[in-house]
């Protein structure tokens, strides 16, 4: 069966340290980032999107954002993708 499986995505989401978020803006709303999906591609590069709320607060949508390319972001997003894959190595079966 395992020439036969079809894995359509691997995924994961992480905490942005505080140290690394970012605000930005859509829609004249300005949003606090604290939150990044990684994504591993097909061809084995990574993706990656940034999701965060309104920095006014209230019940504003989960928006999503491209991160930025930064030299502390880039290597959050490859550190969490090999921790990814150690956990996932390591899985334990249905619990």
């Amino acid at each position: 069966m395992s020439g036969d499986l079809e894995v359509s995505a691997l995924a994961v989401n992480i905490t942005i340290p505080a140290e690394l978020r970012w605000t930005d803006t859509r829609r004249g709303t300005e949003f606090r980032l604290t939150t990044l999906n990684i994504r591993l591609l097909p061809d084995g590069h990574l993706a990656a999107k940034a999701y965060g709320r309104p920095v006014e607060g209230g019940r504003g949508a989960y928006v999503s954002f491209p991160v930025p390319d930064r030299p502390g972001l880039a290597a959050l997003v490859a550190e969490a993708a090999s921790r990814a894959g150690t956990m996932w190595a390591a899985h334990r079966g249905l619990g």
